[in-house]
């Protein structure tokens, strides 16, 4: 059977808890890989380079840019983030289903670029739930809450781009669905091309 990997597309409003889903992800199953995606932006407390994002100077993101390094980027407030190529297509070749965590307008970017990807968007059962999220947090102002907040109102116009709506409402109900919908998907005929070529090549002795 054909082993490569699916694209998988995480989206969500910022404070659905979409990182906390990839991380218990990635903790439970071996076969999903992280994309590290390239940002602009300087690192928050506790972050690091080369784990939770490449932080670069914009100078350096723009240099990558002009030189077709991303599958993706986008600018989301202020901040460059891109998905670095070379990464990901050995995940894929090695059979990982690789996570890509991008805001919708690069998702919908990889969804023209790979038509089998799979796009799930993550969102809390409600935007008084998000609200609460955000403001627990105690990291932010009530300014970039509300901005958050309203990119959240923005961002509602896009998710029926997606393939599929999961709701984070319990944590690990919600790291099932995105993992059982991952492999139904895997599995669809379009994504076992590969597999379904070569066995009708095979089965040709017996026509």
């Amino acid at each position: 059977m054909d082993k490569k990997g699916i694209l998988l597309v995480i989206s969500g409003f910022s404070g659905a808890g979409k990182g906390t889903v990839v991380n218990r992800l990635m903790e439970k199953y071996d076969e999903y890989a992280l994309s590290i995606s390239m940002t602009s932006r300087s690192p928050r407390p506790g972050e690091q380079d080369g784990v939770n994002y490449f932080f670069v100077s914009r100078e350096k993101f723009e240099k990558t840019i002009a030189e077709n390094g991303f599958l993706e980027y986008a600018e989301y407030c202020g901040n460059y983030y891109g998905t670095p190529k070379e990464f990901v297509n050995k995940q894929l070749e090695a059979g990982k289903n690789v996570i890509l965590e991008i805001e919708i307008q690069g998702a919908t970017n990889i969804k023209k670029v790979f038509p089998e990807s799979l796009l799930i968007f993550i969102t809390p059962p409600s935007a008084e739930e998000l609200e609460k999220r955000l403001k627990g947090r105690g990291t932010e102002t009530d300014e970039v809450i509300a901005k958050r907040l309203r990119r959240a109102y923005e961002e509602s116009d896009g998710m029926d781009t997606y393939d599929y709506i999961i709701v984070n409402d319990d944590l690990e109900t919600c790291v099932e669905d995105v993992h059982s919908t991952t492999m139904v998907a895997r599995n669809q005929p379009l994504r076992l091309h590969g597999f379904i070529e070569n066995m009708k090549t095979q089965l040709e002795m017996f026509k």
